[in-house]
């Protein structure tokens, strides 16, 4: 058996489902990250496998032990909030201690665990800061080293870094990644951002109105999307109806072909491409972005708007609305999805 196994969960708030008949499994030492939009079940399914929400129906097995009706203080299960949720009379040695205080350690054994897992979090010297000393990285810090002190048998993360700004963000999942691999923790991490959970992650759970829609690998889940909305919802994937497929490509099929913003090309003049390139078709710009080393352009192609994704090599690639080019598509990279 899997180090976690999770079969058919249920869980309802009044006569609203929020998740039925939830299955799957991880591995001891995975980095699973639940990702979905606001509202699909992701934080209340983190929140049933740590015993905070009592589950309707199913089983939740860690490591071949039923702890599906167990309470939270026996799962041994360590959890982060987004707001930190840090005693604010406590100091940040206290504050890690406190729950190896509940437990009846001894003060010495206590205390170097406590310096340990401050450094481990990189804190030395904030050990008699309160938390309105510090700031909002530094706090989620101490809240991660507080559950890690406990030595859980799986660490869950409800959107930490969801308040934090985008510098300390990025820091911060690198060095909650790396402190995952050191402990070789099983780890399930809630986000809504694609970005984090694909830099995070060795298996992704993407999410919708309560259903696992697609699970697998970040690469798998962004280039080869099952649906119309994995396809929406990673890469701003450009979605192409059947007729227009046949047309444009010859590909037959039922719904309708997706096909990411990077693999549409501008046609360079006196450059060769090869059999995997599409003819080219004849576009407009209706508008571009720039978001650093990439522009996004939203073209037509007719009635068909597609967004086009370029690397910013110069000024040059500015191209204004109104522009007229040729867009050529990678034809290895158009997959057929259902609705």
């Amino acid at each position: 058996m899997s180090y976690v196994h999770v079969n058919q969960l249920t869980k309802a708030f009044g006569e609203q489902t929020v998740f039925a008949d939830i299955h799957f499994t991880i591995e001891k030492g995975e980095f699973i990250t639940l990702l979905g939009p606001s509202g699909c079940g992701k934080s209340t399914l983190l929140r049933s496998i740590a015993g905070l929400d009592q589950i309707d129906g199913g089983e939740i097995w860690v490591n071949g032990n039923d702890i599906s009706r167990e309470v939270p203080q026996k799962r041994e299960i360590g959890m982060v909030f987004q707001s930190y949720a840090l005693f604010p009379n406590m100091t940040v040695a206290d504050n890690i201690g406190f729950g190896l205080k509940m437990k009846g350690m001894d003060k010495q054994t206590a205390r170097k665990e406590i310096q340990r897992f401050i450094k481990l979090v990189e804190l030395e010297g904030k050990e008699r800061h309160y938390p309105h000393e510090l700031s909002g990285g530094q706090c989620q810090r101490v809240a991660l080293a507080r559950a890690l002190v406990m030595r859980p048998r799986i660490l869950l993360l409800d959107e930490p870094l969801s308040a934090l700004d985008a510098k300390i963000r990025k820091n911060l999942r690198q060095q909650i990644r790396d402190i995952q691999k050191e402990l070789g923790l099983t780890t399930i991490f809630v986000t809504h951002d694609q970005e984090e959970a694909m830099q995070l992650s060795d298996r992704i759970f993407l999410m919708n109105q309560g259903e696992i829609v697609q699970q697998g690998s970040p690469e798998s889940i962004y280039t080869q999307p099952v649906n119309t909305f994995v396809a929406g919802f990673m890469g701003h994937y450009n979605l192409i109806d059947a007729p227009t497929a046949k047309d444009w490509f010859g590909i037959d099929c039922s719904g309708q072909v997706a096909i990411r913003p990077e693999s549409i090309y501008v046609r360079e003049t006196g450059r060769q491409y090869g059999a995997h390139i599409s003819a080219p078709k004849a576009a407009t710009v209706i508008s571009h972005q720039l978001l650093g080393n990439v522009i996004r352009y939203t073209t037509a192609i007719g009635s068909q708007h597609l967004t086009v994704d370029l690397l910013n090599r110069s000024s040059e690639r500015l191209l204004p609305a109104g522009h007229q080019l040729e867009l050529l598509f990678n034809l290895n990279e158009i997959q057929p999805v259902r609705n």
